[in-house]
């Protein structure tokens, strides 16, 4: 079995959620990262104040998700909103999430697997992947799920929805 790809971006090495992503923060050394780490506080603000509405966006929307997610899995020590959970826990070294800017690691079975955006997905060699409609596919054995990208107009409240109600159909992460 080949070696798992180094995990590369931001996030708990111990995560349950990996959602990967085909581009970086275009500043500071975000290019060269070459680990995975947590976010510092005060830094997802450095970044959308440093960058284009583009990555204001991608942070907001898997905020929305996350927060939408830990609430139905009723989660103690969540927030009591998506944009506290954005600002106070997302993509910390202690949550239980990861947004990589490195190729998925498709033999860890106990991650779900989201991969951002149907272009990116493309690029990648996943041959078990079941296309379920143009936004979404799949390969359940693997817990991978495409799903659009993170963008209000592509991955919309009804399809963080549907994104959540396809990951509760996986089996248990054990």
């Amino acid at each position: 079995m080949p070696a798992a790809p180094q995990a590369i971006g931001f996030g708990s090495s111990d995560s349950v959620i990996k959602i990967y992503i085909a581009n970086r923060p275009p500043i500071d050394n975000y290019p060269d990262m070459d680990g995975l780490r947590g976010l510092a506080m005060g830094e997802l603000s450095h970044i959308v104040k440093h960058t284009s509405n583009h990555w204001r966006k991608v942070f907001n929307v898997y905020a929305k998700f996350l927060f939408d997610w830990y609430s139905q899995q009723e989660r103690a020590d969540l927030p009591s909103s998506w944009q506290e959970y954005r600002d106070t826990q997302l993509f910390q070294s202690s949550s239980q999430e990861a947004l990589l800017f490195s190729a998925p690691d498709i033999n860890d079975d106990n991650s779900f697997h989201i991969i951002a955006g149907k272009t990116y997905a493309s690029t990648l060699s996943l041959s078990e992947l079941t296309w379920l409609d143009a936004h979404f596919a799949v390969s359940k054995n693997r817990r991978i799920i495409v799903s659009p990208y993170p963008d209000y107009r592509q991955l919309t409240n009804e399809r963080i929805a549907r994104l959540i109600t396809m990951m509760k159909s996986f089996n248990p992460i054990t």
